[in-house]
C-alpha cells in the first residue's frame, strides 16, 4: 500500500514512527516535510536556547522537503508553510492514502485539497481536544466549518481518547475513528535507562540532588502552557508541610528566570539542569522518582509521561492534559489534580514521598501501560485505516 505522509518538520516525536512504518512490509512510504527548522527557530518556538536534535530525524524512511514559497517562513503561522508542488506530488503519486497532520497551515489545506480532488483517501491525523482554552466566540466560529470538513475525511486518527471524542464532536463517524497513539522510541529509551541506573546515585550528585530522598522532575519548555510555576510553588508548599522531596526542572524558555527567583526566595529544594537534548533526557528520568505535567489545556497529549514511563516512572497530570485517561490509573500508575491547585498537587506529591514501595510499584505499572502506546500499536493502526479508506466506496468523504 503506497503511503504519503505530509509533516510540517523534522520532529523527534515522529521519526521513530515513520521509521516503524518504512520498515513494515505492507507499506510503501513516503513523507513530504514542509519546512527545515533552523536551531534559532528552535529558540523561538520555546525552547529558550539555539539547538539541532542531537540524533537522527530524517534517517531510516524515504522523504523528502517541499520548497517553501511563504513569504515568511514559519513553523507558528498559518501562512508560513505554502507548498504548492505537494498538489502535483499527490496528482500524479498514485497513493492509496495521503496522512496530513492537523490543518492548521497552508500547507496541510493544499494536500487535503488535491487528495480530494484526485479522489486520494485523505487521513488527517489530530491530538486536539475539547479541553483546550477556547473562548465561546472561538467555539461558534469552529462550529460550521470543522462540522463540514472533519466528516469529509477518509479516515480520522487519533492520538487517544480526548482526540477521538474531539471528531466525533465535531461529526466524524466512528468507523472512521482510528487509534494511531503518539509514541517515542521506547527501545533507545529502555536501552538507555538501563544502562545508566547504575549510575543513578552520581547523576543525582551532579545537580545536587540528595543520595535518598524523593525526586519529583519536571521536564518541557518554560513557558506560559507548562505552567512551570506551579511545579517550584508545589514542591514548596510540600517542603514546608514536612515532605522529604526535591524538584529537578529540566528545560528552558522565558519563565525559567522566574521560576529560578522564586526557588531561591524560598530556600526551594529544585535544582534547574538547562535543556537536555534528546541523548540526554534519559538521565532525567533516571534521576528522578516521578515525573509532574502541570500543564493547561494547550497540552494536547504530554510526550514527556511516555518517556518518563517508559523508564518506569509514574506521572502527576493536570486534568487538562491530553494524556491523562489514556496512560493515568488514579494510585496505579500516577494521579490526576485539578489545573492550578497548587495544595492538591503537593499533597500529592508529599503522599508519594510516604510511600516508596508504592511508588515503585507505580512505576512498573506505568511502564506496562505505556507499552500499550507504541510505534508497533501507531503502525498497526495506520494499516488498519488504509485498508479501510481503500475499501470505502466514492470519492472523497465516502
Amino acid at each position: 500500500m503506497k503511503l504519503g505522509v505530509l509533516s510540517t518538520h523534522p520532529i523527534q516525536y515522529q521519526a521513530p514512527w515513520f521509521r516503524a512504518m518504512a520498515a513494515c512490509a505492507d507499506l510503501e512510504l513516503e513523507v513530504f516535510f514542509c519546512h527545515r527548522a533552523s536551531p534559532s527557530e528552535q529558540a523561538n518556538a520555546g525552547f529558550g536556547v539555539a539547538f539541532d536534535w542531537d540524533i537522527p530525524l530524517t534517517e531510516g524512511y524515504r522523504h523528502r522537503f517541499l520548497r517553501n514559497v511563504a513569504t515568511q517562513p514559519s513553523l507558528g503561522a498559518f501562512f508560513g508553510l505554502d507548498t504548492p508542488e505537494i498538489r502535483g506530488i499527490i496528482a500524479g503519486g498514485r497513493f492509496d492514502a495521503v496522512i496530513v497532520h492537523g490543518w492548521y497551515y497552508k500547507s496541510a489545506w493544499q494536500a487535503i485539497r488535491a487528495c480530494w480532488a484526485t479522489k486520494t483517501p485523505v487521513m488527517v491525523r489530530s491530538d486536539s481536544h475539547l479541553r483546550s482554552p477556547r473562548n465561546t466566540l472561538t467555539k461558534l466560529v469552529k462550529s460550521v466549518p470543522y462540522r463540514w470538513f472533519i466528516p469529509r475525511f477518509g479516515a480520522c486518527l487519533a492520538a487517544g481518547k480526548w482526540s477521538a471524542d474531539y471528531f466525533l464532536h465535531y461529526g466524524a463517524r466512528q468507523e472512521k475513528v482510528f487509534f494511531v497513539p503518539h509514541v517515542i522510541d521506547e527501545a533507545r529509551f529502555r536501552s538507555e535507562c538501563s544502562r545508566l541506573q547504575p549510575c543513578r546515585g552520581d547523576l543525582r550528585r551532579e545537580w545536587n540532588l540528595s543520595e535518598n530522598g524523593v525526586v519529583f522532575l519536571f521536564a518541557g519548555k518554560f513557558i506560559d502552557k507548562k505552567r512551570p510555576v506551579d511545579f517550584v510553588r508545589a514542591v514548596d508548599r510540600a517542603v514546608r508541610g514536612g515532605a522529604r522531596i526535591e524538584g529537578l526542572m529540566v528545560g528552558d524558555g522565558p519563565l525559567r528566570q522566574e521560576c529560578e527567583r522564586i526557588a531561591n526566595e524560598a530556600r526551594t529544594p529544585v535544582r534547574f539542569a538547562g535543556f537536555l537534548n534528546q541523548s540526554q533526557i534519559v538521565s532525567a528520568y533516571v534521576a528522578c522518582d516521578a515525573l509532574v505535567l502541570p500543564s493547561d489545556g494547550g497540552e494536547t497529549w504530554g510526550l514527556v509521561v511516555n518517556e518518563a514511563m517508559v523508564c518506569g516512572r509514574p506521572c502527576i497530570v493536570s486534568d487538562r492534559v491530553g494524556c491523562g485517561p489514556d496512560l493515568i490509573t488514579l494510585g496505579e500508575t500516577g494521579f490526576v489534580f485539578p489545573l492550578g491547585d497548587l495544595e492538591c498537587l503537593a499533597s500529592l506529591m508529599a503522599k508519594c514521598a510516604g510511600d516508596k514501595a508504592a511508588l515503585a510499584k507505580m512505576g512498573a505499572a506505568a511502564r506496562e501501560r505505556v507499552a500499550r502506546y507504541s510505534t508497533s500499536v501507531a503502525v498497526e493502526g495506520v494499516l488498519r485505516a488504509v485498508e479501510a479508506v481503500k475499501t470505502s466506496a466514492g470519492g472523497p468523504g465516502a
